[in-house]
C-alpha cells in the first residue's frame, strides 16, 4: 500500500471542469496534485476523486465525505461552497457549517485535511461584483475556521489575483482552463511542503480561440445555467465520481 493515499471532494473545481483532455476526459488541479505529488516525492500515491459538477456545499458533505473516508485516506482535500454563492439568497453560515463537518470529521478520522479556496471568477461574470463580495465575505469566514484549528493545509486561491485574469479561464468565464488548472496543484503542492514544475505557475498562454460575442456567451452559458435553476437540475445530475477507489499514479520517471 502507497504511503500516500489522496483523496478529494467537491464540485466542478475539483472534478476539473475547463481541462478537457482529446479523448473528453477532464484532468484537472487535484489529478495534477496527485501526479506531481508522485513525481516529487518517485513514490507512487494512491489517488480518488469523489467530486461532481453542479454541487452545493451540503450535497457534497452529505454525499462525498463518508465514502471518501471509508478509503481510509491518509490526506483528504475539500472546496465547497462556490455553486451556493451562485444562488439568490446564500447563507454564508450555513455554508460554513459545512466546512466545519469536514474539519471535525477529519480530525476523528486522524486524515490530514486539506482545504482550497476556489478561484475567483468574477471580474469577468454578470454580476460580478455581487459574487466578488459574496467570495470575500466566505474567504474571510473560513478562514477565521481554519485560524482556529492548527494543522490544516491551506492553498487559498481567492486572493490570488493573476489567477482572475482570462488567460487563465474557459469561454464560459465560470471554470478554469489548463493553465488555471495547472496553477491551483502548484499551490497546493507548494503548501504540501512539495516542489511542483516551476511552469505550472504560468504555462504559455493557450492560443486565442475566437471570443465567443455578448449575445452568444448568453445564448450558449448563462443561458442554459438559469434554465437549470428554473427546472431545478444540475450539470451533474447522473454523473458518477470519476475515481471512486483507489487508482495509482506512478511517478513519471518509474
Amino acid at each position: 500500500m502507497a504511503s500516500v493515499r489522496y483523496v478529494a471532494i467537491g464540485d466542478s473545481f475539483t472534478e476539473g471542469v475547463g481541462d478537457e483532455l482529446p479523448d473528453g476526459r477532464v484532468r484537472g488541479w487535484a489529478d495534477l496534485v496527485a501526479h506531481g505529488w508522485a513525481d516529487a516525492t518517485k513514490e507512487p500515491v494512491e489517488y480518488a476523486n469523489f467530486a461532481i459538477r453542479g454541487r452545493l456545499v451540503w450535497p457534497i458533505v452529505e454525499q462525498q465525505l463518508e465514502p471518501a473516508l471509508a478509503l481510509k485516506p491518509t490526506h483528504l482535500s475539500f472546496n465547497g461552497g462556490g455553486n451556493d454563492m451562485l444562488r439568490p439568497r446564500a447563507d454564508l453560515g450555513r455554508i460554513v457549517a459545512a466546512f466545519d463537518r469536514v474539519i471535525r470529521r477529519c480530525d476523528e478520522e486522524g486524515v490530514q485535511l486539506i482545504v482550497l479556496s476556489g478561484a475567483n471568477p468574477s471580474p469577468q461574470l454578470p454580476m460580478g461584483r455581487v459574487f466578488q463580495r459574496r467570495g470575500d465575505l466566505l474567504s474571510a469566514r473560513v478562514v477565521e475556521r481554519l485560524d482556529e484549528h492548527s494543522g490544516i493545509v491551506r492553498a487559498l486561491n481567492w486572493p490570488d489575483r493573476e489567477l482572475s485574469t482570462p488567460g487563465y479561464w474557459s469561454d464560459d468565464r465560470l471554470h478554469m482552463n489548463a493553465r488555471g488548472h495547472h496553477r491551483v496543484a502548484a499551490r497546493v503542492l507548494t503548501a504540501l511542503g512539495l516542489e511542483p514544475a516551476s511552469a505550472w505557475w504560468s504555462l504559455p498562454t493557450l492560443p486565442p480561440g475566437a471570443r465567443v460575442s455578448t449575445g452568444a456567451y448568453y445564448r450558449e452559458h448563462v443561458g442554459p445555467w438559469v434554465r437549470r435553476r428554473l427546472t431545478g437540475t444540475s450539470s451533474g445530475d447522473g454523473r458518477e465520481p470519476k475515481y471512486d477507489s483507489w487508482t495509482t499514479f506512478e511517478p513519471s520517471g518509474a
